[in-house]
C-alpha cells in the first residue's frame, strides 16, 4: 500500500512538472541501445535476457511488438524499453481511435511504471516499402496512438515515432545531396510535421553493410568498417567523412533540412553487420562483424555528433541482440546477433555473455560475475584476463 501511494504521488508530481515545462520525454539514455528481435525458437527466455542486458550494461532496448512475457520480465529492471505497433494493425488503427486506445490500454498502461516503457514505434519501414495502402494509413495510426497516449496522460512519458529504411531516400551521396524519394514525399512531409509538433525524432535504419554489398567496387571496405581510409569530401558543405555511418546519419539530416525540418533530431533505430552469409555475401564474416560493432561501440561511447551536426550526440540501437534462426531471407538475416542462441557472445567486443565461450570471458565478464556475488576458479580468472588482454591488443 505504501509503495502504491508513493508511485501515485510520484506520477502526480511528474505530471505537474510536465505541465510547467520542467520535464520532457527522455526515451534514450546515453548513446548505445540494442534491438531485441525474437524471430527464433532457440533464444533465452526474457528473464535471462534481462540478466544479459544488465550484465552488459545496455539500458536502451527496442522490441518489434509488445509481448506480454517481455514486458513482465522487464518489470523493475530499470531498462528503457521501446515497444512497437506491428504493421498489420495500422490500417485498422488509422480509422479507429478506439482500436488504438485499446492497444495502448492493453499493451502499455498496465505495465507502468514498473516496466520503463519510454517509446512506441508505430509500424516499421512502412514508407520505404511498396504497400501504398499501408503508407496511406501510417500517419492516421500514429495520430490515434498519440491521442490515446495523450488522453491517458502518458504523452510526457512516452515518445511516439516510426522507423524508416534508407529506401525513403532517392540519393544519399554525397550526404548534402540527400532528399526524400519523390513518391513518398506526400506521406513523409505531413508525418514530419506531426513529429515536429509533438517533439519526436526521426528514426532511420542505417546499414553500411548493405551499402557496401550493393557497390563494393566504389566503396572502400575500411570506410564502411570505421577503419583507417582516405574518406570522402562533401564539396557542398566542405565536410570530410572518414566513415560511412556518420555520412549516412548526416544524409538523413540533409534530407530533413531539405524538407524543411532542420531542427529535428535523428536517432539510428537499427545498424549492424552480419557475421555469416551466403556465397554472394562474402563480407559477412565474424571478423568484419566484430570490427564494425567494436568500432561502432567506441564511436558511440565518445558521445559526440557528426560533421554536419557536431553538437547533437549520435544515438543508435544496434541490430541485433541475438542471431534469429527463423528469419526469412538470405543467410545474413539470421546472423546479425551480438550473442548466440545459447547466450554466449558471437565475437568479443567487450560484452559478457550469459555463459563464457572460448572468446567470451573478458574482464567485463569477470567484473559482472563478481558484482553478482559469484566466485571464480583460478582457471576462469586466468581465461578472463587473457581474453581481456586480447580485446585490448586486437585492432
Amino acid at each position: 500500500m505504501e509503495i502504491s501511494c508513493f508511485f501515485n504521488w510520484f506520477l502526480i508530481l511528474y505530471f505537474i512538472a510536465s505541465s510547467n515545462g520542467l520535464v520532457t520525454v527522455q526515451a534514450f539514455t546515453g548513446s548505445y541501445g540494442i534491438n531485441y528481435g525474437r524471430i527464433a525458437n532457440n533464444i533465452p527466455p526474457p528473464e535471462s535476457v534481462v540478466a544479459l542486458l544488465k550484465g552488459a550494461m545496455i539500458k536502451n532496448v527496442r522490441i518489434y511488438d509488445a509481448d506480454r512475457n517481455v514486458l513482465q520480465a522487464f518489470r523493475g529492471s530499470g531498462l528503457e524499453l521501446v515497444v512497437n505497433v506491428p504493421n498489420e494493425f495500422l490500417k485498422e488503427m488509422s480509422t479507429n481511435e478506439d482500436r488504438a486506445m485499446s492497444w495502448v490500454k492493453e499493451n502499455v498502461q498496465p505495465y507502468l511504471p514498473e516496466t520503463h516503457i519510454r517509446g512506441i514505434t508505430v509500424g516499421n519501414e512502412v514508407l520505404g516499402g511498396s504497400d501504398q495502402e499501408l503508407q496511406e494509413a501510417l500517419l492516421g495510426a500514429i495520430k490515434n496512438i498519440y491521442k490515446a497516449v495523450d488522453n491517458l496522460h502518458l504523452a510526457d512519458l512516452i515518445q511516439i515515432s516510426t522507423a524508416h529504411s534508407q529506401a525513403v531516400f532517392s540519393n544519399s551521396y554525397p550526404p548534402s545531396a540527400c532528399i526524400f524519394r519523390e513518391s513518398i514525399v506526400q506521406y513523409m512531409k505531413p508525418l514530419l510535421q506531426f513529429f515536429s509538433d509533438i517533439g519526436s525524432p526521426f528514426f532511420i535504419n542505417i546499414y553500411p553493410f548493405l551499402a557496401y554489398m550493393s557497390d563494393p567496387e566504389h566503396i572502400n571496405l575500411n570506410y564502411a568498417l570505421f577503419e583507417p581510409n582516405p574518406g570522402i569530401h562533401d564539396t557542398k558543405t566542405k565536410l570530410h567523412y572518414d566513415n560511412m555511418f556518420d555520412a549516412q546519419v548526416d544524409a538523413s539530416y540533409a534530407a530533413l533540412e531539405n524538407a524543411g525540418f532542420k531542427h529535428m533530431k535523428v536517432i539510428v533505430s537499427e545498424t549492424g553487420w552480419a557475421s555469416h552469409g551466403d556465397d554472394n555475401e562474402a563480407v559477412a564474416t565474424p571478423q568484419h562483424a566484430r570490427t564494425y560493432n567494436f568500432n561502432l561501440r567506441k564511436r558511440l561511447a565518445l558521445k559526440k555528433g557528426t560533421p554536419l551536426r557536431p553538437h547533437i550526440m549520435v544515438r543508435a540501437y544496434v541490430f541485433a541482440l541475438f542471431n534469429e534462426n527463423l528469419k526469412p531471407g538470405p543467410t545474413s538475416e539470421r546472423n546479425f546477433g551480438l550473442f548466440k542462441a545459447d547466450g554466449s557472445i558471437s565475437y568479443n567486443i567487450g560484452f559478457p555473455g550469459l555463459k563464457p565461450s572460448s572468446s567470451a570471458s573478458s574482464y567485463l565478464y569477470l567484473k559482472n560475475m563478481r558484482a553478482h556475488g559469484c566466485t571464480l576458479s583460478y582457471s576462469k580468472v586466468l581465461a578472463a584476463c587473457s581474453a581481456a588482454l586480447l580485446l585490448i591488443l586486437t585492432p
